[in-house]
């Protein structure tokens, strides 16, 4: 059984958790890391867990509202964490006391009972990573944080029954905002994040592989509304199956099944 849970996601922090049960194991992965100390346990005690239950972390970037407390969460429970290079780069000198692994784009990874296949995402980060899940037969896709989805973007995703999905903005709010001219530029540009119709001819691309789930994410509290963001997505639900949801900033989601 793969299943995963939203502890939040926004521009002021986002993590995941992953969960699978296979051959008598649980094996539980958190996603980002972009929350103080303090509020990531809260989050974890809301669902149900508490740190000693992960049992590895896995960052996409370095931008704060996804490393977070990581460098000092990891070193504080001895959870070993994944990211790129660049991304450890970036997020500058620690001392991870042998707890750091280096991901690389299509270089699998096996935490317990859980295979991952990291992907390179274009998104203004030093080497940003996403991330596709698998267990059995079972893959989960997250995607925040990138600004267009190039060909090897959608190919790592082909096959994916459920998808966490960056839907950050609505483009007329974004236009229409009392954002900067330069900040609209990086958010609606090509190495910014997703706006709802950009995600939604992802889905469309991504129902013929299976896709049956979306939980939309990564909402601007500014610029998009979830209402904005599922009518988006309902495009590509029709005649599909598709069943679509919303990610909390502050409550992220329930636990969700993904269903081969």
């Amino acid at each position: 059984m793969l299943r995963f849970k939203s502890l939040g996601s926004g521009s002021a922090g986002n993590g995941t958790v992953v969960e699978t049960q296979h051959g008598g194991q649980t094996t539980r992965l958190l996603v980002d890391c972009g929350f103080g100390q303090k509020q990531l346990d809260q989050r974890l005690a809301l669902a149900g867990l508490q740190a000693s239950q992960i049992d590895a972390i896995f960052i996409t970037h370095e931008h704060g509202d996804h490393v977070g407390c990581a460098p000092q969460w990891a070193l504080r429970h001895r959870i070993p964490v994944w990211m790129s290079h660049g991304t450890q780069a970036a997020i500058g000198p620690h001392d991870w006391d042998g707890l750091l692994h280096i991901a690389r784009d299509t270089s699998a990874i096996e935490v317990g009972g859980l295979q991952l296949m990291p992907f390179t995402v274009p998104h203004d980060a030093r080497e940003p990573l996403q991330l596709c899940c698998r267990s059995g037969d079972a893959q989960l896709g997250i995607l925040t944080d990138l600004g267009h989805a190039t060909p090897h973007v959608l190919e790592q995703l082909m096959g994916c029954q459920a998808m966490l999905l960056e839907c950050n903005h609505d483009t007329e709010l974004l236009a229409a905002s009392r954002y900067p001219a330069f900040l609209k530029q990086r958010v609606g540009g090509m190495y910014g994040h997703l706006a709802n119709q950009a995600a939604a001819e992802i889905a469309q691309t991504l129902v013929g592989g299976g896709l049956r789930h979306i939980m939309a994410a990564h909402l601007s509290e500014q610029n998009n509304r979830p209402e904005l963001a599922l009518a988006a997505l309902a495009e590509a639900a029709v005649c599909s199956g598709l069943t679509l949801g919303v990610a909390d900033a502050a409550t992220g989601t329930d636990w969700l099944a993904v269903a081969v």
